[in-house]
């Protein structure tokens, strides 16, 4: 989980998503979805991160919530 989730973050969470079959072969015939998790973010960083396929959580005191829209499609890796 980020504190601050920023731009880069997703971008860089991104590209890890893209090779996770890759280190973990076992998992190559299987769905792999992402998220981000993150207690405040800069301006807009949730939606980009929405746009890219990812689930937003949003943690909140002691518990979180995903904030995705109600018809989101998460991407497969």
């Amino acid at each position: 989980m980020k504190t601050t989730l920023r731009p880069g973050d997703v971008r860089d969470f991104l590209k890890k998503l893209k090779q996770a079959k890759n280190w973990m072969p076992e998992y190559s015939d299987k769905r792999i979805y992402g998220a981000m998790a993150f207690i405040s973010e800069d301006a807009g960083t949730a939606a980009m991160a929405e746009k890219k396929g990812l689930f937003v959580i949003r943690a909140t005191g002691d518990s979180a919530t995903i904030t995705n829209q109600e018809n989101f499609q998460p991407k497969i890796w």
